[in-house]
């Protein structure tokens, strides 16, 4: 419940945004403070709401406040933890960011400290979530010449996975696309650039058809298929054990689960 003395920042849902809050609360010298991303945001009846804009000078200098407390791990953690857009996650992030600025020594392991414990739990979840993209992402050429990848992960790992793919798949144009957040990451042989597209209303994520796919690929598609079928042997089918290493939320990225 929020109580009438609480003040609520609302910001624009970056990372940089939410820095830039961080700054306002201690520049104002804000105590009961709520931050909430704009498309989350709860009108109070007795709260004082207000937006802040980003700066990134602001973020800038309250990073480097982090940076002078923190390690590159906990650094680190308290990115992940963010990406995982998780309800609430601003103020827990908030709390854990003023324990650091008081603290006199490194608070990485201080797991006594249930800030810190929460902090690390989520950012190992999403740290999880990163490097399974970057197993099960598959790529399908379209008839533009474009590699195309669609995901709908659990938490925003985009900005997690550029470098990956950047660095394997250097040599050929490529589109990550987050169904779920509607964004994307599209690589042109030199830089990779955030983009949204208006996908087509027939666009089915799930299917590799004539439509919007290269022959070579659904003869790929088809070919790489049949192989795996060929590989699998029934009786020695662990199923459980599959599930486990390949969880069925990642089957509809991968090609040979698609027939």
């Amino acid at each position: 419940m929020i109580l009438p003395q609480d003040y609520t920042l609302v910001y624009d849902g970056t990372f940089d945004g939410f820095l830039t809050c961080v700054f306002h609360l201690y520049d104002l010298k804000l105590k009961q403070v709520h931050i909430q991303r704009k498309i989350h945001v709860q009108e109070s009846l007795f709260g004082t709401s207000e937006e802040v804009l980003t700066d990134l000078e602001k973020s800038d200098r309250v990073w480097k406040g982090i940076k002078k407390k923190t390690s590159a791990k906990g650094r680190s953690r308290l990115y992940y933890a963010f990406l995982s857009e998780q309800e609430q996650i601003e103020n827990l992030l908030l709390r854990y960011i003023q324990y650091a600025l008081k603290s006199t020594m490194l608070i990485d392991a201080d797991f006594a400290n249930q800030d810190v414990l929460k902090v690390t739990q989520v950012a190992k979840s999403v740290g999880r979530e990163k490097h399974r993209m970057e197993a099960f992402v598959r790529f399908r050429l379209t008839k533009d010449g474009l590699y195309f990848a669609n995901i709908e992960p659990d938490f925003d790992v985009l900005p997690l996975i550029s470098a990956h793919f950047k660095r394997r798949y250097a040599d050929q144009k490529w589109v990550i696309y987050d169904l779920k957040r509607n964004y994307g990451l599209f690589y042109d042989l030199e830089n990779v650039d955030i983009i949204n597209l208006s996908l087509p209303d027939d666009f089915d994520a799930t299917k590799t058809t004539s439509d919007f796919f290269a022959t070579e690929e659904l003869e790929f598609q088809t070919l790489w298929q049949d192989y795996f079928e060929s590989t699998n042997i029934p009786s020695r089918k662990n199923m459980k054990l599959h599930i486990q290493h390949v969880p069925k939320r990642y089957w509809k990225y991968l090609s040979e689960k698609l027939r």
